[in-house]
Parts: C-alpha cells; structure tokens; sequence
C-alpha cells in the first residue's frame, strides 16, 4: 500500500490501530474475520460489521475469514448458513477460500479444555445453572466457590471425558475454567466452558454430546486462524479479559487481540435476534425477507440497493460510544443510490378515469418519453396516448385550497411528454363520489410546451387506459411506530400501518415487458421494485422509498 492509501484507509479508529500495526512491524499482514452464529438472518448491524471487517481487510490488503460460531445445534440451521453466505455477497464481499465454521476446531478445542484441568485452572462442576448463577453473586458481592471447585485432575479428566462421551444427561455437569471468584468483572467468576448438550449437529452430526461456550470457543478460533484484529462490538467489551486469559493460558499459535466498537442502533427499528425470530414465529411478518423487516434478505426484497448501505455504513462511520441513527440517513442513502441508476417510469396507484373529450374517437399516438433525464444513454421508450388515460385521484380536487396547483375544474395542468389539458366537467356517482373527468387538450402542446409561451405549475404522471396493465402494489412504512421501540414490549409498537397493499393500480406497458427485477422509479411516487410474488399475469411492486411530496409538506404545514 502506497502512503496516501493508508491515510485513506485510516478513517477511523480501528483503521488507525491496524494502519499504526502494519507501520510498526507488529502485523506483516491483517487478518480479519466475521464470525455469525447461523441461527437467524443477518440484519443491518451485522451489515455495520461486515462492511467494517471485510473493508479493513480489503483496504490494506490482507484478508477477512468467514466463520460460522456453530456452537449451539438446536439453535442453528443450514438454511441460515446459506442464506448468510447469500447475504456477504450481495453486500459485496467474498471471503475466497477462507470459509470456516467453529465446528472445524471442536476436537483442538476439547484437548485445550484438557490442557486447563491438568493445569489445574478448569473443573468439572455438578451444580445446576441456578445453583452457578445465584453463586456467581453480584457487581457489589464477590461470588462463592463452588463445592466442586477442588476436585482432583484426574477426576475432572475422567468426568470430562465421561461429559463428552454422553454418559450424563443435558445440565447434569459443565466444565467452568478456574479464575477467580471475587473478581469485580463477573466474566471471570469462574466461567462455564462446557455443557452437556445431546443435539444433533449439523456438521458434526452426533458425535458429540458437549457443547464449548462462545467465550471459549472464540478466541482460540481467532488464534486458530491466525486474526490479527479480532473486532467485535460494545457488548463484549467486558469479555476481553476473559478473552486474553485463554490466550495467557493456553498453547495456542498466535496471539489476536480484539477491539471493540459501538454497535448499529436505528430508529424506529429493532436489531435484536430475539425480536426478530419472535416477529417470524409470531407471524406479525411474512417472514425473514419481509420487506418490512431490518434482514439483509428483507432490505434485498424490498429493492435497497447494495451500494446504498454501503454508503449508509461508510457515512455513519466508525465510533466507541453507542448512539442511534436518524433512519432518514439510511432513506436519504438509498434515495441517492436509485436516483443514480433507477430508470423512470409511469404507474397510477390510485386510478382515476380522464376522458379527453376532444381527442379523436378510436385513435392513439406514440409519445416519446425519457428513461432518465439525468443519463442519456438510458435513452427513450414510446409510450401510447388516447382518449382515455388514468391520473392519480390525489391530483384533483373539486374545490381546491389556495396553493393546489393540480387539477382542478377550469385548471389546465400538463400530462408528462404528452398534451396539457384542462378540467371541463367531473362526473359523480349517486353517493357523489367522482368517478371520471371529462377534459380538453390542446393538440398544439404536444411534447409539454405551448407555442404561446403559457405556464402551467403541475405536470402529472399518467397512463393510457387501452394498454396499462393492472398490477398490486405495496406500500411499506415503518414496522413500528414509536422512534425508539422497546424490545420488551415491541408486539405493542407495532405498526398497523406498516404495509398498505393496493390493488387495481395500473402501470405502463413497458414494466411488464421488463422482468429483470431491477429498482424503477415510479414518477412523482417513489422507486420501486418487482416483488417475488409477482407473475407474468399478476404483477407485484414494493416500494423501496418514497418521493418528498411538496403538496404533502404544504398541506402538514397548514399554509
């Protein structure tokens, strides 16, 4: 790496200490890793750590492992396996030959277990969770020495390969390391490395009946794999003692060393893998990739753009102290995105029937329309224009507020790449709810423009009804309705507004000829995308994020 790149690579702490590490001869190389426990999907923190680790690792040239912690089999699934490798390379990552599960080390980790008991720092203890965890005491109370804590070796050794060997039954014993039960860090009190777990694994199948912690089993993973910058979040910051005393204590090739940093907090969201296993199981979601949900596969579904939360994660960057994000910072990171690349198409959500009624009966005209006004090489596409075409219905008002500049009776508005027209007569039902309107055009501005010069201040989407195709589309908001939810009451904060699902929309041709499944934007609505629902016969759109809406902002504002 030249000089210039380093710096650059620097942009936060973690960088520094790797940049100050590779400067100094302490690191030839860097090696990071992003170890998920495959029991769930992946979510936007995990995207915090991902782009965080898998970045360092790409910025100075070294390399980031990816290892599954499958240490709890009743927990874990393949499909959460492969789903998570889905998700690492849809962000844009790839971790080459170096994939790893925990698993991979169970036999090395059991002879180091081994290694504790004849050292004398690891026993066998026949005390029940409870027992354990009323003896540990409290932050301001030292905790008390288990009656088991003096055993002899050999019948720790002999007890732990009885424990492995499945001749007790689960939480009859574990194997705790041997420290120091009045420590002011409760991590230290004497910390269970083992239990007794009869579950089959979906790796090792049913060859073992004992279980390491994710405490001793991660760093001597980290050590196994040669980590340079084991970096993990605020959480574990507490067990980096415990951490480094395996390594002081143990055999092991090499020494990492882990940092931590803040963890991702957004609002009007909810990160933990509780909440989010319980919103599938509870059936409050349509599942891990319901577009409502904060899962990478969710945010995939409902059309965010990789490079967008990579931007998001770059832009709130890298700190130690926990804080929460404004999720308009992640809306305005994908608006950015699709704005760049999203080409622009025609679709009325909420059909209401124009007939223009000096257009010619029973013919029709091609209008040319731009796929992106800000990149023309995504050139044109035709559009067809008639008599009858659909707008939106919140683009008229019958007795309209001062700054309403729609349509409205008397008003002349201009459709998009066709004809400004001009309201003549609204037609209503028995209940006097508008069913059609009833429009002129003047054939002279075909294109948008009159040739007298004349202004009008709205132009509005719209589709022709001979050819416009009906489609559902769903409106997503946010899943619950409290800016900063609470993971204990969360069924409460739910959203009953969250997703709106509108039928008998109509959009433009052209989007069910293309069925690439790319993000579109739906003018003056928002960017969109097909939905996997969606069937050549039946199309489906969710909507990524919304447009600001000028008369939306007036209207909130009361002028």
């Amino acid at each position: 790496m030249t000089d210039e790149s380093t710096a650059e690579a620097g942009r936060d702490f973690i960088r520094d200490i790797v940049a100050a590490d590779l400067a100094s001869g302490k690191h030839k190389s860097i090696v990071t890793r992003f170890p998920p426990e495959p029991n769930g999907y992946l979510h936007l923190g995990h995207a915090k750590s991902i782009c965080l680790n898998f970045g360092i690792a790409d910025d100075f040239g070294g390399r980031c492992h990816l290892r599954f912690d499958d240490t709890n089999p009743t927990k874990e699934e393949q499909e959460y396996i492969d789903a998570i490798q889905r998700d690492v390379r849809w962000l844009g990552f790839n971790w080459g030959t170096h994939l790893y599960y925990t698993s991979d080390y169970f036999e090395q980790l059991y002879a180091w277990a081994q290694h504790l008991i004849r050292a004398g720092k690891a026993y066998v203890d026949d005390q029940t969770q409870e027992e354990i965890r009323q003896a540990r005491g409290t932050l301001t109370e030292p905790g008390r020495h288990s009656p088991f804590r003096d055993r002899p070796t050999d019948e720790n050794l002999d007890l732990f390969a009885r424990m492995r060997a499945g001749e007790f039954p689960n939480g009859a014993r574990v194997l705790r390391a041997k420290i120091d039960m009045a420590s002011g860090n409760i991590n230290l009190r004497d910390p269970v490395l083992y239990r007794i777990l009869h579950a089959h694994h979906p790796r090792t199948g049913n060859t073992w009946n004992i279980y390491p912690s994710y405490d001793f089993a991660h760093g001597q993973s980290d050590s196994i794999e040669h980590i340079t910058h084991s970096v993990c979040t605020l959480e574990f910051e507490d067990h980096r003692p415990l951490y480094d005393w395996f390594l002081d204590n143990l055999p092991v090739p090499s020494r990492p060393h882990q940092y931590e940093f803040a963890r991702l907090n957004v609002t009007y969201t909810l990160l933990s893998k509780r909440v989010l296993t319980e919103l599938v199981r509870g059936g409050h979601v349509a599942g891990w990739d319901d577009p409502r949900m904060p899962t990478l596969a969710g945010l995939q579904r409902r059309g965010v753009p990789a490079e967008a939360l990579r931007e998001f994660i770059k832009r709130i960057g890298v700190a130690k102290a926990n804080s929460t994000v404004d999720v308009g910072m992640f809306d305005f990171a994908v608006r950015e995105a699709l704005n760049r690349n999203a080409p622009r198409r025609m679709a009325v959500l909420r059909p209401l029937k124009v007939v223009i009624e000096n257009y010619p009966e029973g013919q029709s005209e091609e209008l040319e329309a731009v796929n992106h006004p800000d990149d023309p090489s995504q050139g044109t596409r035709w559009m067809r224009f008639g008599r009858e075409i659909y707008i939106e219905q919140e683009d008229f008002m019958e007795n309209p507020p001062k700054k309403f500049f729609r349509l409205s009776p008397g008003k002349e508005v201009r459709l998009r790449y066709a004809y400004f027209i001009t309201c003549r007569d609204v037609v209503k039902n028995s209940a006097g709810e508008v069913l059609e309107l009833r429009c002129t055009y003047d054939p002279a501005t075909k294109g948008g423009n009159a040739p007298d010069g004349r202004k009008v201040k709205a132009t509005m989407h719209w589709v022709n009804a001979a050819d416009a195709v009906p489609a559902e589309i769903r409106l997503y908001g946010h899943l619950f309705d409290t800016e900063q939810p609470d993971a204990a009451n969360f069924v409460s904060q739910l959203n009953p507004q969250s997703l709106q699902t509108l039928s008998g929309c109509m959009v433009e041709p052209a989007l069910a000829r293309e069925d690439d499944g790319g993000s579109v934007q739906f003018e003056r609505q928002g960017y969109f995308c097909r939905d996997k629902d969606s069937s050549p016969g039946s199309l489906v759109f969710n909507r990524t994020v919304g447009l600001r809406d000028t008369w939306a902002k007036v209207a909130a504002t009361g002028s």
